[in-house]
């Protein structure tokens, strides 16, 4: 009797650790969430952009951090600052060569209650990349699953990752600044 109260007890153990350690699937929700940038155009002004398509899946265990994960695609042809001709350059292989490479990812490497850190592949270039951020959640939504967001902003420097176009100005400066804005707004639900 002993023996198996002692194996019952090491069986509940271990369902406990494996629960504490395991990490929920999340599904990225395109119906809210952004993935938006910012870049200085002639030294004066803030142009905005946003990409309209993209997918992605967040493995995320609150009290675990080191199992949560995140991989994020976006199709680069979803490209939209309201101009198109903007946006067919943008497509172009002066900047982001959508023809040969369609999609932008990141794929986390680390996760912390206030940032998290991946590889961010842009132009066929991959660079570490970290992320302060804000995890909100699980809550619990209207339809009865779970849902968690992150939000957050970095800024990089696009020649970093091969988008190197730009003109200098008359009067000094460039045309399109370095420095890209980047701004996420994700929802996620558990599926």
């Amino acid at each position: 009797m002993r023996q198996k109260i002692q194996g019952l007890i090491m069986v509940a153990a271990l369902l406990t650790t494996s629960m504490v350690f395991a990490a929920d699937t999340y599904t990225v929700d395109p119906a809210h969430t952004s993935f938006a940038f910012m870049v200085k155009h002639m030294m004066i002004s803030n142009v905005p952009g946003e990409f309209d398509k993209f997918d992605g899946q967040i493995m995320y265990s609150p009290t675990d951090l080191a199992n949560s994960k995140a991989t994020i695609t976006i199709d680069v042809n979803s490209i939209n600052t309201r101009i198109d001709k903007r946006d067919a350059h943008l497509k172009s292989p002066d900047f982001f060569d959508a023809a040969k490479f369609p999609t932008i990812t990141f794929v986390s490497t680390k996760f912390t209650p206030t940032a998290i850190t991946g590889n961010l592949t842009m132009k066929g270039v991959t660079k570490e990349v970290t992320i302060p951020v804000t995890i909100s959640g699980p809550v619990k939504t209207m339809m009865g699953g779970q849902a968690i967001g992150i939000t957050g902003s970095v800024t990089v420097n696009r020649q970093d990752y091969g988008i190197n176009w730009n003109k200098t100005l008359d009067q000094g400066g460039l045309a399109v600044s370095n420095d890209v804005a980047i701004t996420i707004s994700i929802e996620a639900d558990q599926k």
